[in-house]
């Protein structure tokens, strides 16, 4: 008996210490992230950087996410990709994780790999508004105007009067040849902004 009572003080000794332990790792966590944002708001990015670096943790999902927008604001652009990835990685079906990705991806002119995770992201939700329109863009970009249209029609179910939606569904009618479809969507899109001279372009082409 006075054994199993021993084991009991200790089994209740280690699991007091790792909640204090674990306590202490979160207060600590929280503290270097307020001096990133801190460092962050002034513009010293590498500061900000130095002070998730301090308390980097591989496994941190949140971690990696911080390093790798800041490794962009820095314009570390590899750097930035990369703990990107390792979040993604770490959630596999984080769509944060590979929007963020997507910029340094862009501005380093990989579009490539920025393609590769809108589509991604379209596995993960087939209704996401950015991946879809991106995906249509990147196909009405190399002409695969059938292609385009899968994904600019799906939008303007959903928005039927969001402006860049009806404009590049109604730009990829044109250049499929469907020239009735297209001039109403050219006027819808002057609706929205009767000024606009690509919407009065495409309308002028309609024939």
């Amino acid at each position: 008996m006075e054994t199993l009572n021993k084991k009991i003080i200790m089994t209740m000794v280690l699991l007091v210490s790792t909640i204090f332990s674990q306590a202490q790792t979160a207060e600590t966590m929280q503290s270097a992230f307020l001096n990133s944002y801190v460092n962050e708001s002034k513009a010293n990015y590498s500061a900000a950087i130095t002070d998730i670096e301090k308390v980097y943790q591989t496994e941190s999902y949140e971690s990696n996410l911080r390093l790798g927008w800041l490794n962009f604001k820095s314009k570390k652009y590899a750097e930035s990709m990369s703990y990107y990835q390792k979040a993604i990685n770490l959630r596999k079906f984080s769509v944060e994780a590979r929007l963020g990705f997507i910029a340094p991806s862009d501005a380093s002119k990989q579009f490539d790999k920025s393609f590769q995770k809108y589509l991604e992201i379209l596995e993960i939700d087939p209704y996401h508004k950015t991946a879809n329109y991106w995906v249509g863009v990147s196909y009405y970009t190399i002409k695969k105007y059938d292609l385009a249209q899968k994904y600019f029609q799906l939008l303007v179910n959903m928005y039927p009067f969001d402006y860049d939606c009806i404009h590049m569904l109604g730009w990829t009618y044109l250049n499929s040849g469907n020239f009735n479809d297209a001039k109403v969507l050219f006027q819808k899109a002057l609706l929205y902004n009767p000024s606009d001279a690509s919407s009065k372009e495409g309308l002028s082409k309609c024939k």
